[in-house]
């Protein structure tokens, strides 16, 4: 499915101030949205990843797995502030004809779940049966959710939080001193800063994995090395294979809007905002997750009066959202009674 771009022309205003003069929207779908629109499935990506949710989340979007374009409508849209496609450092500042750069505005996880709100408005989507997102992607969600609770029907929260920790933050603006270490960062070209990228891919890699991820994966088979070690390679690799596919000044926006996730300002408390939330909801934590432990999966859990908590025994830390796709679907299909939605979904679609 190729990428559909959707241009909202009026100025679109963000939470901290800024103003984008207008906005584009990527965004992907697959399937037939069924007669009573009861087939939606909406997923929120995280950090670096993009429209394509096939592509970045096999295993559990596919034609052979459990979200399936043939029984679903699966709506993917690029983040707000990043690289593919929608409004973001890169893009044109209309005002100057330039791009934004290092002067990107501040954008939050609100600001990214209002424009997501544009595209479903843009759609014609007045009901989303499941809306699932992983980490970054979690957090639009929930936000999303509390936003507009009537909306949604079935809500998948993986490895995810309610306020972003001051742990995460502290990653995070490891990374970003990393990028700004890097003096091209200052030079506003497309290229900018991408040593310092590649730095902070490596930071961010020890609090996506952990301690038991590394020696399972990177392990040495000879006891002789005094240098050239695999874990020091494999970090190398890493961020050498982000430069290639994103840009600096993209990721210092999205990562200072997952510092602002905070599901409790202008709402008195994280436990009030929570109380909005009406979809029947699944939470997922990793027990290995040392940047979104359990417990602020707990709190979600123990904050919204329809929730359940599960948890996957993995060795991959946070990254585990990804990779153990056979476990989160076996969950997610118990959580939805997914026979029962997918004969749903099937006999609408021939009734279309």
């Amino acid at each position: 499915m190729s990428i559909q771009k959707f241009k909202y022309e009026k100025a679109f205003q963000l939470e901290g101030g800024g103003i984008l003069p207008s906005l584009e929207i990527a965004y992907q779908t697959w399937g037939t949205l069924n007669a009573d629109k009861s087939n939606v499935v909406w997923a929120v990506h995280a950090l670096t990843a993009n429209s394509d949710v096939l592509d970045w989340w096999p295993g559990l979007f596919g034609e052979n797995d459990l979200f399936n374009p043939k029984d679903y409508f699966i709506i993917c849209a690029n983040n707000l502030g990043s690289c593919y496609g929608t409004t973001g450092p890169l893009t044109i500042n209309e005002d100057i004809e330039q791009p934004w750069y290092s002067y990107f505005p501040t954008v939050t996880i609100r600001d990214m779940v209002n424009a997501h709100e544009l595209l479903r408005e843009h759609l014609g989507i007045d009901k989303i049966t499941i809306a699932i997102g992983g980490s970054q992607g979690g957090q639009q969600v929930l936000e999303w959710n509390i936003l507009k609770p009537s909306l949604f029907e079935n809500t998948i929260l993986v490895a995810t939080n309610a306020k972003h920790s001051p742990w995460g933050i502290a990653f995070n603006e490891a990374q970003r001193l990393a990028i700004k270490a890097d003096r091209t960062y200052y030079s506003n070209l497309p290229e900018g800063g991408s040593k310092g990228l590649q730095a902070a891919r490596a930071i961010a890699l020890l609090s996506y994995r952990g301690y038991e991820a590394y020696g399972l994966t990177q392990k040495e088979n000879a006891d002789d090395k005094i240098e050239d070690f695999n874990a020091a390679s494999y970090q190398r690799y890493q961020g050498q294979k982000l430069v290639k596919r994103f840009d600096a000044y993209s990721y210092v926006a999205l990562s200072k809007a997952m510092d602002s996730h905070n599901v409790a300002r202008g709402r008195e408390s994280v436990a009030n905002a929570l109380e909005q939330v009406t979809a029947r909801t699944l939470v997922v934590g990793l027990k290995s997750d040392v940047l979104f432990p359990l417990s602020e999966q707990w709190e979600i859990v123990e904050g919204i009066t329809n929730a359940e908590l599960q948890v996957i025994d993995s060795n991959f830390g946070h990254d585990g959202f990804l990779i153990e796709t056979k476990k989160l679907t076996s969950l997610i299909a118990d959580f939805l009674g997914v026979n029962s939605l997918k004969k749903k979904a099937t006999r609408n679609n021939t009734n279309n």
